[in-house]
């Protein structure tokens, strides 16, 4: 897996956090004891939450979200940066420790550094969400949540009910934002998985990695790939020879329809796979592990992807 490495930590990293979507700890964070925030009653707030996120895919959404109530900093915006072993650095700590707001992914992804660095910076008024927790998962689940439709719309509750506790006085901004986010921003996301789903749904799939099957599922496509192949590569370990061998008599047998890979994450394997299915004539299309351009935002990241997913099915199914 690829990662950029951005130095020691300057502070002790203390012991891993543990479950709660929602935690505070124990000293003022930075940004509050500046006054970055405070009421002016029922006109609302006077200044913005300090909100940070872990991943840009998850901080694209919170400052949507957020609009102008909010300032936003995503930890992990490099394209070429792997969150499972990215190695943070002292601005990453004091981002955090200056927090009113923190998301992380959870489920293992970020595991070896953003909890750490949660534990390492108390703040009695930073609350934490983690995803893991708001969608019911845990470490050695599939953790590219942000791929899974019904994943993406837990967490806007969550980061909106963050929101307007840390903000009551705002609470009727923030739910105008959630809506508009919902049901304008998002409407050609939804339109688009809709659509997939409505003319592709059982289609057969090959993948790269596990990145994938979060998309499949939500749009209904067959994922043939093995789910332990998926996974390897995923996590950077080395696949069996068994799945190598079924995924090759998968492709060549064209038993999958279209062959979808994380283009920031192809491996000897994945592009001898990609070679392989180009050559069967299999439409090959591809996903990226986090924004792309890192400018994007997360519903034009999605957009572009599923538009591209929707074109390889349509043609290898002859299905326009």
């Amino acid at each position: 897996m690829k990662r950029v490495v951005g130095g020691a930590v300057a502070v002790g990293l203390g012991v891993a956090m543990t479950a709660g979507c929602s935690t505070k700890s124990a000293a003022k964070p930075a940004a509050q004891a500046a006054g970055a925030t405070g009421s002016t009653g029922s006109g609302g707030s006077s200044t913005k939450l300090v909100v940070v996120a872990a991943e840009n895919f998850w901080g694209s959404i919170a400052t949507q979200l957020g609009g102008t109530h909010v300032a936003e900093t995503s930890i992990i915006t490099n394209p070429d940066t792997d969150p499972h072993s990215y190695e943070a650095t002292p601005n990453d700590a004091k981002l955090i420790a200056g927090a009113q707001l923190f998301i992380q992914n959870g489920i293992g992804y970020d595991a070896s550094w953003a909890p750490k660095l949660v534990s390492a910076n108390p703040a009695s008024g930073r609350d934490v969400v983690t995803v893991g927790d708001v969608v019911g998962l845990k470490a050695g689940d599939n953790p590219h949540q942000w791929y899974s439709h019904d994943s993406v719309y837990k967490v806007i509750d969550a980061i909106v009910a963050e929101y307007k506790k840390l903000d009551p006085a705002d609470s009727a901004y923030f739910d105008t934002q959630k809506q508009t986010f919902e049901t304008t921003t998002l409407a050609k996301y939804n339109q688009l998985e809709s659509d997939i789903k409505a003319k592709y749904a059982g289609t057969p799939i090959g993948a790269s990695e596990s990145i994938v099957s979060p998309l499949a599922d939500t749009v209904g496509l067959k994922m043939l790939t093995p789910y332990s192949f998926l996974k390897d590569i995923s996590e950077g370990n080395d696949p069996s020879v068994a799945d190598k061998t079924t995924i090759d008599g998968q492709i060549k047998g064209k038993q999958i329809k279209v062959y979808v890979y994380n283009s920031q994450n192809s491996t000897p394997d994945i592009a001898a796979q990609v070679t392989e299915a180009k050559a069967a004539g299999i439409p090959v299309t591809t996903v990226t592990e986090t924004l792309a351009p890192a400018s994007a935002t997360f519903q034009d990241w999605m957009v572009s992807e599923l538009t591209s997913l929707q074109a390889a099915l349509a043609q290898a199914t002859g299905q326009s």
